[in-house]
C-alpha cells in the first residue's frame, strides 16, 4: 500500500505552490494563490470535462498529488462529455467557475494554465491531449 508521508505530504505543497507562482507569473495580472488556484480549477475541469474518460485518467496521473484532488473534485466519470469546438465555448466553460464579479479575461488565464501544464506534464501526455481537440482548441496550447 502506498503511504503518505509528510514528506511527500510537504512535496506536494511545494510543487502545488510552485504551479500556482507560475499561473501567477504566466497570467500577470494578479498576485493571489487562492484566486490562481480556483482558476485552475476552473481551467482543469474545463479540460477534464471535454475528455473522453481514459485520457482524463491518464492526465490525472500526471498532475501533482493536490492538484490532482482539485482534478477530480466533483468529477462524475458517467457524466456525458462536453463537445466544445470552439474556444469561445470553452472559455465560456472555464468562466463559470470563475468567482462572480471578477472581470478576469478567460483565455489569458487558459493559456497561462496551459502554459505551465507544457512546462510540468509529460510533453508526449500534452500532445496526445492535444491531437483530440479541434484546432481552436490547440491554439490554446
Amino acid at each position: 500500500m502506498n503511504q503518505v508521508t509528510g514528506d511527500s505530504i510537504a512535496t506536494t505543497v511545494q510543487e502545488t505552490s510552485l504551479w500556482l507562482d507560475s499561473i501567477i507569473e504566466k497570467a500577470g495580472f494578479w498576485n493571489d494563490k487562492d484566486l490562481a488556484w480556483k482558476l485552475l480549477g476552473a481551467t482543469l475541469h474545463a479540460l477534464r470535462d471535454r475528455l473522453q474518460p481514459e485520457p482524463a485518467i491518464h492526465l490525472g496521473a500526471q498532475l501533482p498529488m493536490l492538484i490532482r484532488g482539485l482534478y477530480y473534485e466533483h468529477w462524475d466519470i458517467d457524466q456525458k462529455r462536453t463537445k466544445e469546438r470552439h474556444k469561445a465555448q470553452f472559455l465560456d466553460h472555464v468562466s463559470q467557475e470563475i468567482p462572480a464579479g471578477m472581470k478576469l479575461d478567460s483565455e489569458r488565464v487558459v493559456r497561462a494554465v496551459f502554459g505551465v501544464m507544457r512546462e510540468k506534464v509529460d510533453p508526449g501526455e500534452i500532445a496526445k491531449l492535444t491531437r483530440q481537440m479541434p484546432k481552436e482548441l490547440r491554439e490554446l496550447w
